[in-house]
């Protein structure tokens, strides 16, 4: 058994691929009906279910279940539903300071962007965890409410005042940019192809800044994709400066007792195709002791629990015993077995 904390229940924006990616999402739960696939009758049926979940939103019941039934079928301990601070129209200020917005090329596509993902209220999100609490208990599984908060430095103090008042069980620390740029949208992956190898050094010196000031600022019981900044596979070539980062990123965990995860999402779902962190990266962290959980990144049901066997039984070839848990903000241990 293992666990998976690092869950989403939606993303916008609202394209026609996210249709069709939440039609399959619906497709793999009712994969064993009785209509023969290709058919008029299918597609009406798939249609229905589609029309039904786009209009019961994302903290349905109905989509939430979908989610204790796949955790159900892989014997999960524990799940952590999450949703990205930015989904939330209360976060506005908060992002509208720290993104560029501008009238550039980047500005444009990036208020193009948060105008179709921030949709969501906080309150709803959280109380559609917290009642479902319950329901999961009685079928075995601990669910956790968490959140997923982009760092900024210099927005300490107005994300504390954003996060607080709420019954986290636990608050993930993330880097999705740099100087305002959203580097992991595909979009704006531009910016990298413009770049030489000096600039990406540059730039991904700015990330593990942005990560390592994250880390000292202590507002975070875990870490979220550490190297999430090679997400489209531009990666710097010198290996000392690579090193010397991954330990300076080792010691501030260590230093901090602050968690991070083996997060499966751009192994699956981004051209890079590797873990966060990478294996050199998980290496050094693992050497300097720092703890882990496991994390599928999943943003549709369906990807619930995607690679966490693995990556648990990857931990435990490296020695590890235990991995982190959290229930009110307070960590715990549950044995690797």
């Amino acid at each position: 058994m293992t666990i998976d904390y690092h869950v989403h229940l939606e993303e916008g924006p609202y394209s026609f691929r996210w249709l069709e990616r939440t039609s399959q999402a619906l497709d793999f739960f009712h994969q064993h009906d009785a209509i023969d696939k290709g058919s008029k009758a299918h597609m009406t049926d798939q249609l229905q279910r589609l029309a039904k979940r786009v209009q019961g939103g994302c903290y349905s019941e109905e989509w939430l279940d979908l989610y204790l039934e796949q955790a159900k079928k892989l014997g999960l301990r524990e799940v952590g539903i999450v949703d990205h601070l930015y989904r939330f129209q209360e976060t506005r200020a908060y992002f509208e300071r720290f993104m560029r917005l501008d009238d550039s090329e980047i500005g444009q596509i990036q208020r193009y962007w948060l105008e179709r993902v921030m949709t969501e209220n906080i309150t709803d999100f959280v109380s559609t965890i917290q009642q479902a609490k319950e329901k999961w208990r009685q079928q075995g599984i601990a669910l956790r409410l968490g959140i997923e908060a982009d760092y900024f430095v210099g927005g300490e103090e107005e994300l504390t005042a954003l996060l607080n008042d709420y019954p986290w069980d636990y608050v993930i620390g993330s880097v999705h940019f740099v100087d305002g740029w959203g580097f992991d949208n595909p979009q704006t992956q531009y910016v990298f192809e413009q770049m030489d190898q000096s600039a990406l050094q540059q730039s991904y010196e700015e990330f593990f800044t942005t990560v390592e000031n994250m880390i000292l600022s202590n507002m975070f019981d875990f870490v979220a994709h550490l190297d999430n900044f090679k997400v489209f596979n531009y990666q710097v070539e010198n290996h000392e400066f690579n090193e010397a980062w991954y330990k300076r990123i080792a010691q501030a965990l260590t230093s901090t007792q602050t968690a991070t995860e083996i997060n499966a999402g751009l192994y699956y779902r981004y051209p890079v195709k590797e873990m966060c962190p990478g294996p050199h990266f998980l290496q050094t962290l693992l050497n300097h002791g720092v703890a882990f959980t496991v994390s599928s990144d999943a943003h549709f049901p369906d990807d619930l629990g995607k690679y966490t066997f693995a990556n648990t039984e990857l931990l435990r070839s490296y020695g590890v015993q235990s991995v982190v848990a959290f229930e009110q903000r307070v960590k715990k241990w549950l044995d690797l077995w």
